[in-house]
């Protein structure tokens, strides 16, 4: 992807979501009571009510829920045409990550399809980005 990317700003809250690609793992916020993932992060876990929260790893695959192909030049150095994904973590199908989909021609993506989770290096930000399942 090009340098056209607007990085989002790491606070105290998110910091671990952001730069957990440093080390290759994706990390949502997970209630340390139930192991409910909350996502965007959150003090209070919406299921049972604890506020012991903290970054839980998961497996970084997950399945396509939702998709579009931007064929806009929106921002300098964009690269069209690129498709933005919503994407459906394995491990809790209630959570959504807005993401970009890598690795595949826009007309070959499909809803349902399995993906992996790739980091983009933008140091201090690993963004978090989806490719199929295998490629490489």
């Amino acid at each position: 992807m090009s340098d056209f990317r607007v990085l989002p700003r790491i606070d105290e809250d998110n910091e671990f979501f952001w730069t957990s690609g440093r080390e290759g793992v994706l990390r949502f916020l997970g209630c340390d009571q139930c192991g409910y993932l909350i996502h965007p992060p959150a003090p209070v876990c919406p299921r049972c009510w604890s506020r012991e929260v903290s970054p839980h790893p998961v497996s970084g695959r997950a399945t396509l829920y939702s998709f579009t192909v931007n064929h806009q030049n929106w921002a300098p150095g964009a690269e069209e045409p690129y498709v933005i994904g919503m994407v459906v973590p394995v491990e809790q199908d209630d959570v959504r990550l807005t993401t970009n989909v890598i690795g595949i021609e826009p007309e070959a993506v499909s809803i349902g399809m399995e993906l992996e989770v790739v980091f983009e290096d933008r140091d201090p930000v690993f963004l978090p980005l989806f490719r199929p399942v295998g490629e490489r």
